[in-house]
């Protein structure tokens, strides 16, 4: 596609938006980058590709091969809308990995909703809402989120909200939040339990065990998901989608929060 320098990473001036323009020393910063494998990155990122295509390419730059199964289960009516929940494994390239497997198969009219961080990637930016997870959200966010949910064929979301973490000895998400339920009830979308099967490094859970313990409230497992993404580079990973579920399931006999526990449960059990 030709260079596009402008779509880099540029880690002077994400640090310098995210710590109020203070100074950051050069020693620092090269640390940061090598840890961060900006370089690496920017290899990729550099060709301008955006949207799914973006999702796709990124795929055969990283080798990450997917063994995806179910897509004859997602068999719904011409103009049908879908949320596709996923369970979030890796914290980078599994949704990117999905937003590439739905682009492919489904629709490249998408939205995903994404850590804000991510829309440093220009790529990607296109497809994403970006909701902050490091401070105040900006206030037409929430408008942002629902005109997703209104306009775009394919929606795909996280509900947990964070990448999991080792719970009761096992990797897990979090409980699920309930707003993509409701998001598409009120929308008419069926939704589509996706289940990715995958794990982060061992560093990874334990670097979330010494926050807590510690009382650390820095994110570093966070800061770590680029090292993550690196180390998935030549792995294969498998996806399986589940059957759809219809927007009118989603009745009174249940709260909003228990329908989502029920769909991340729905999502475990797809194997």
């Amino acid at each position: 596609m030709g260079s596009h320098p402008e779509y880099a990473i540029d880690l002077e001036k994400i640090l310098s938006a995210r710590t109020g323009g203070r100074h950051v020393s050069r020693f620092v910063l090269n640390a940061l980058k090598r840890f961060l494998h900006v370089d690496f990155f920017n290899k990729f990122l550099v060709e301008g590709y955006e949207g799914v295509e973006f999702c796709t390419k990124s795929m055969e730059f990283m080798d990450i091969s997917l063994k995806v199964e179910g897509l004859e289960r997602v068999s719904l009516p011409e103009g049908a809308k879908i949320t596709f929940a996923s369970n979030h494994p890796l914290g980078g390239a599994d949704g990117v990995a999905i937003g590439s497997i739905i682009g492919t198969n489904f629709s490249e009219d998408l939205g995903i909703l994404v850590n804000d961080f991510l829309m440093n990637l220009h790529g990607l930016a296109p497809l994403c809402v970006p909701v902050n997870k490091l401070g105040s959200q900006s206030r037409n966010m929430p408008e942002l989120i629902r005109e997703m949910y209104a306009e775009k064929s394919c929606v795909l979301v996280f509900p947990a909200g964070s990448c999991s973490r080792k719970i009761d000895g096992v990797i897990q998400d979090k409980p699920w939040t309930k707003s993509f339920v409701r998001l598409s009830r009120e929308n008419g979308r069926y939704v589509v339990p996706v289940h990715f099967i995958g794990q982060n490094s061992r560093r990874f859970y334990n670097l979330d065990v010494l926050c807590k313990k510690f009382g650390i409230k820095f994110n570093l497992p966070m800061v770590s998901l680029p090292d993550e993404l690196y180390r998935a580079r030549g792995k294969t990973f498998r996806v399986v989608l589940g059957e759809p579920v219809s927007p009118e399931t989603f009745d009174s006999s249940r709260s909003d929060t228990e329908w989502a526990a029920y769909l991340r449960e729905m999502v475990y059990k797809l194997d």
